[in-house]
């Protein structure tokens, strides 16, 4: 149950909830799904720069500076498609922000309302302590406002008789 002073989560939080909460390796995935032409243009990237290396060591220049032009249009799709992706997954990260928001001040509340708990309950018995040392200091035990050394006594001296009175 939330407190009456809590803000209700939007609507739109509450149709895909495990979206927000995925470990590492499911929002890779889901990243991979969202723009699947990144991993492909740092593909093409890699393959071009492997290519230049392996055309650098035989010595083929022309072939050199054909794959190190492959790299380029491969690295100028790669930044043209997250440029592209940024723009269009914007607002699922500013809603993404907002849920983030949300929870962090529900959390903080719930730690506030949990510590005034626990104060309240230390006060209770602090309370509670106190009464019961006025009432000794007043003389009213817990056993019908006989104080405990007045019950002590008592006990000792039935004991002394019926120890008296066996023999």
């Amino acid at each position: 149950m939330e407190p009456p002073n809590s803000a209700p989560m939007p609507s739109s939080f509450d149709e895909n909830e495990d979206f927000y909460n995925e470990n590492g390796l499911q929002k890779i995935l889901r990243r991979l799904r969202e723009e699947p032409l990144i991993p492909l243009g740092c593909g093409l990237t890699v393959w071009a720069i492997v290519g230049a290396t392996r055309s650098m060591r035989k010595g083929d220049h022309k072939a050199t500076n054909l794959y190190f032009r492959r790299r380029l249009y491969a690295q100028a799709f790669t930044i043209a498609v997250l440029c592209a992706g940024n723009v269009y997954w914007q607002k699922d990260r500013v809603k993404r922000k907002e849920y983030q928001k949300l929870v962090a001040e529900r959390e903080a509340r719930e730690k506030r309302d949990r510590w005034l708990r626990e104060l309240e309950m230390r006060d209770e018995e602090d309370k509670a302590f106190k009464a019961r040392l006025a009432r000794r200091v007043r003389g009213e035990g817990e056993e019908g406002g006989r104080s405990v050394t007045e019950v002590v006594r008592e006990k000792t001296e039935e004991l002394k008789r019926g120890i008296e009175g066996g023999k």
